[in-house]
């Protein structure tokens, strides 16, 4: 089994990954318009998080996260950076 994690916005899942940098791109669903992160981040009841649990399965059956990351605006913008145009 492999390691599972999802994107939190606002308090909601906005996508997940197989990896970190795959829930991390998952943030392109909120893209501000803007483009600026830190703004949007900033915002309250921004507080985007990332999410990490054992597996998928763990996931599907409500199990508690084993971690939960805070994300930055910096690690939003790197790892979209690495997104195809």
């Amino acid at each position: 089994m492999s390691e599972f994690f999802e994107a939190i916005w606002h308090g909601e899942g906005v996508g997940d990954g197989g990896d970190l940098e795959e829930a991390l791109q998952a943030f392109v669903a909120v893209k501000p318009e803007e483009g600026d992160w830190v703004e949007a981040c900033a915002a309250e009841g921004a507080d985007p998080v990332i999410e990490r649990f054992a597996s998928f399965e763990a996931y599907l059956d409500n199990a508690d996260p084993l971690e939960r990351i805070a994300v930055t605006p910096q690690m939003i913008s790197e790892a979209l950076a690495l997104l195809p145009s």
